[in-house]
């Protein structure tokens, strides 16, 4: 990975901390909720935490899992979002923390503020609550339990804790400004009730920090030093550090930087729990999905998506990027390590009338152009091959100059062809099989006469072939800005022919051995990757399409 190249106005702000001395050591973190699974949205900023932890001695960034919600929690989350960090290409060595971790220290802080009357418990309903808070243009109203006494409020606190009241009957609220602009300030809550057991914790606690409590306040304890968050986070700031002044303990530096979406792609997480909850994908690691996972399985690499971060960059705005700039780095990365090979997606029978009946050619093919180091393998070539379907017209259009009865063309590593005939089958008309006849001075695909042909075609033979599944991968959402509000319905921004399944593919012998994580280019076709969910044996090949070879991106790029 090549960490020199990223440059943004925080890894500025770290700079000159380290070289002004105002920090001696840098501490960022990551901190994910464990309720869904990480998607390219948290990319930027996994490459933004733990690559100053990669790009600086001086620095590291830790691991922290902000657990306050156990009712929609739970462990296959949290590792998850473990394997995809490390995918992705970090680590964050000994430091993986969970905010579970302080509940018995936040706890106490709560209990240090109630003494020093900075906060009491609430015994309103949630909408009494809600009502008393005011809006943006109107005033809160203070609520008729602000001045309970310490005492009584120490004591109901304690009562929560040990599961004699009920959920919903009190809260604890931080005693601020009921009239403050900022609405984050007006008596927020910091612990409520819940009858939910935790996915670490199990049932010792019935009582859970808020996330705005408990965020900044661990950011706290483990000694932050810049806390890297996005700007919806600004507002909440002063909150964070209230708690902090209020209790006095070390103050970490909130710097915040503007959101990254991307067209055509539902980010929002609760969009992605709706598609995952009613069965739109297969799950959350669908290939379709966002989600690092369902990009992983896709065929996306981890170099693909650090480089997309890089490009996109990190500022102070939010901003949409154009996914055909994340398709570009993937097909910029997969032409440098993608083994070609040969498939037929819809095949057509090719039977070569002047080939000898059972001779057998193996012909040698480069694994990858753009790797000297990759070698070469060899191609069974036989009297019956297999093509494209689409690589054959009857009666073709002027422009079409693929094969059709009477023209000649180059079949890939092979020999120049000529069809001579078509076979139909008698009841539906469709074209079942073509004759054709071989040069056989041409192998390597040139004539020694220098005559030219205007198309090459790939091609498999047919007695050497593997069966195969072919699932071809569109885009998920043809709406640029699919995620949408609640009253709205999924299936209204959804691509209804986001994935084509083809059974029946047919693909050269060598892609018996292929493997999860190790891209493919089907010549001619795009590249691929063997599904690391379905795939289970040889005889049981299932490849995804990861992206098309058709780079709209560049030719946009090349006529600006």
């Amino acid at each position: 990975m090549d960490v020199n190249t990223n440059q943004d106005f925080i890894r500025d702000i770290v700079k000159e901390d380290l070289a002004s001395g105002k920090h001696r050591f840098i501490t960022t973190r990551f901190p994910p909720e464990p309720n869904g699974y990480l998607h390219i949205g948290h990319a930027a900023s996994i490459c933004l935490n733990f690559g100053i932890g990669k790009e600086n001695d001086s620095a590291k960034c830790n691991l922290r899992f902000d657990d306050t919600n156990p009712s929609k929690e739970n462990t296959e989350f949290v590792e998850a979002i473990k394997k995809d960090i490390q995918w992705l290409g970090f680590d964050w060595d000994d430091r993986e923390y969970f905010a579970s971790d302080y509940f018995q220290k936040l706890y106490e802080f709560a209990m240090i503020l109630i003494s020093q009357e900075k906060a009491y418990i609430d015994s309103q309903t949630q909408d009494e609550i809600k009502a008393n808070r005011g809006t943006l243009t109107e005033p809160g109203s203070d609520s008729p339990y602000r001045n309970r006494n310490p005492q009584e409020n120490i004591k109901l606190l304690e009562e929560m804790r040990n599961g004699i009241h009920r959920p919903g009957s009190h809260v604890l609220r931080a005693k601020i400004d009921m009239s403050s602009p900022n609405l984050n300030m007006r008596d927020p809550v910091m612990y409520r009730i819940l009858d939910t057991p935790h996915h670490r914790t199990g049932d010792e606690w019935p009582i859970y920090p808020m996330y705005d409590f408990a965020h900044g306040l661990s950011d706290s304890i483990e000694e932050v030093t810049h806390s890297l968050c996005t700007m919806e986070y600004e507002d909440h700031r002063p909150l964070y550090d209230w708690f902090i002044d209020e209790l006095k303990v070390f103050k970490s530096r909130q710097i915040e930087f503007g959101k990254i979406f991307l067209s055509h792609t539902i980010l929002s997480k609760r969009n992605l729990t709706k598609l995952v909850e009613a069965e739109l994908v297969s799950g959350w690691d669908d290939p379709r999905m966002p989600t690092i996972s369902g990009m992983r399985r896709l065929g996306y690499t981890a170099d693909s998506i650090r480089e997309f971060c890089r490009r996109v960059s990190i500022t102070k705005r939010w901003h949409t990027a154009e996914i055909e700039l994340l398709e570009h780095c993937l097909r910029e990365d997969l032409n440098k390590k993608a083994n070609r090979a040969l498939a037929v997606l819809r095949p057509i029978k090719l039977v070569i009338e002047n080939y000898p009946e059972d001779q057998v050619e193996y012909l040698e093919a480069a694994n990858n152009p753009q790797d000297s180091d990759s070698g070469t393998r060899k191609l069974p070539f036989s009297k019956e091959l297999y093509i494209e379907q689409d690589d054959f017209m009857e009666n073709p259009p002027k422009k079409f100059f693929r094969l059709t009865v009477g023209r000649e063309v180059r079949l890939r590593y092979g020999y120049l062809i000529t069809c001579i005939e078509i076979i139909k089958d008698p009841i539906t008309g469709e074209v079942i099989e073509l004759r054709c006849t071989y040069d056989p001075k041409t192998r390597g695909g040139n004539a020694p006469d220098g005559r030219k042909v205007k198309s090459t075609i790939h091609w498999v033979s047919a007695n050497h072939s593997i069966d195969a599944e072919v699932r071809l991968y569109e885009r998920l959402c043809l709406d640029p800005e699919p995620d949408i509000s609640d009253g709205e319905s999924l299936e209204t921004v959804l691509n209804p022919n986001s994935l084509e399944i083809i059974r029946s593919a047919k693909v050269e012998p060598s892609l018996r051995e292929s493997t999860p994580g190790n891209p493919i280019q089907f010549e001619r076709l795009g590249y691929f990757c063997l599904d690391s969910e379905n795939s289970d044996n040889s005889n049981n090949l299932v490849f995804n399409r990861t992206v098309s070879l058709r780079d709209s991106w560049s030719r946009v790029q090349s006529h600006n």
